[in-house]
């Protein structure tokens, strides 16, 4: 008799500790901000903080009606779209989660994503443009990295990094309306005026920066959960091209859920406000993990 197949994460890249560190520095900004803006007693952190508090919470608890319902995706049935659901259950066992919802996006602009609280309450999106690009097992090697997205707790992750950035925003807009505290008491007004113009771009950079890495994490993982990174390789290679050629409107409501698609659906604005890493880098990787051995050109190899 055949052992099941088992799976393991695996994090060489150490991305789980860039991520903490940028979340290190999104507290000293907020922070950097607070002892302008405070008064010694604390209660505007309070309050800022309680605000990003409830608006993740709530934002969290209904990621997967949100980005669903901004690209106007429907559910689909197994009659429909078989080779997602095969290849979804497949993976889930491998990785002892439960199954996703799936849901097929109308437009023809490739791309795919994750979302949902948890492993227990999450959808996994496909455009029309993706399914018509890709063979089976490059799909696979997409799937593979959308679940990992689902397995890795990234929709939380990104949650509180918004929040947080949120939080930074709204400091920074207070201190432009009404001083730092220390303005009565001396402070430097250039400091202040200052925080109020970079604080907010620090933010968005860093949490840029968090939603990059993640993408990292998923794509190591994603490859190691199908054993094929040369398929996400080369899956990646046609949504580069495919983006660029029918890239999505750039709307709030898709900007608001951009991040959590496998590809950058909108023409670059360069990579330092990019919510993907390159292509080249994330391709550049796969291609060393395939190199590395344990994986060969369409071959499994199970951890």
């Amino acid at each position: 008799m055949t052992t099941p197949a088992t799976f393991t994460s695996s994090k060489s890249h150490l991305n789980g500790l860039k991520t903490t560190g940028l979340f290190v520095g999104l507290w000293v900004v907020l922070l950097a901000i607070w002892a302008l803006v405070g008064d010694g007693s604390g209660t505007l952190l309070v309050v800022f903080v309680g605000v990003g508090l409830v608006s993740t919470a709530l934002g969290y608890w209904n990621s997967d009606k949100i980005a669903v319902r901004a690209m106007q995706a429907r559910p689909v049935t197994e009659a429909e779209q078989p080779a997602m659901y095969r290849i979804v259950r497949e993976l889930s066992a491998k990785a002892n989660q439960p199954v996703p919802a799936l849901f097929v996006s109308p437009t023809m602009s490739p791309n795919a994503f994750a979302t949902g609280r948890n492993p227990s309450h999450a959808a996994v999106c496909c455009t029309e443009g993706i399914l018509q690009i890709l063979d089976e097992r490059e799909l696979r090697g997409v799937l593979g990295h959308e679940l990992m997205h689902v397995y890795n707790r990234d929709i939380l992750t990104s949650a509180v990094a918004s929040a947080i950035a949120g939080v930074i925003t709204a400091a920074a807009q207070f201190l432009m309306f009404f001083g730092g505290g220390d303005r009565d008491r001396g402070g430097n007004p250039l400091a202040v005026l200052a925080t109020v113009i970079l604080a907010p771009v620090a933010a968005t950079v860093i949490q840029l920066s968090i939603s990059r890495t993640r993408e990292y994490d998923a794509d190591e993982d994603g490859a190691r959960l199908t054993g094929d990174p040369l398929a996400l390789a080369s899956a990646l290679r046609k949504l580069e091209a495919g983006t660029k050629a029918a890239p999505l409107p750039p709307t709030q409501k898709l900007q608001d859920v951009s991040h959590m698609m496998i590809a950058n659906p909108f023409r670059n604005a360069g990579r330092l406000f990019a919510t993907h890493p390159p292509m080249d880098k994330r391709i550049a990787r796969l291609e060393s993990m395939a190199g590395s051995g344990g994986f060969g050109r369409g071959g499994v190899t199970y951890y």
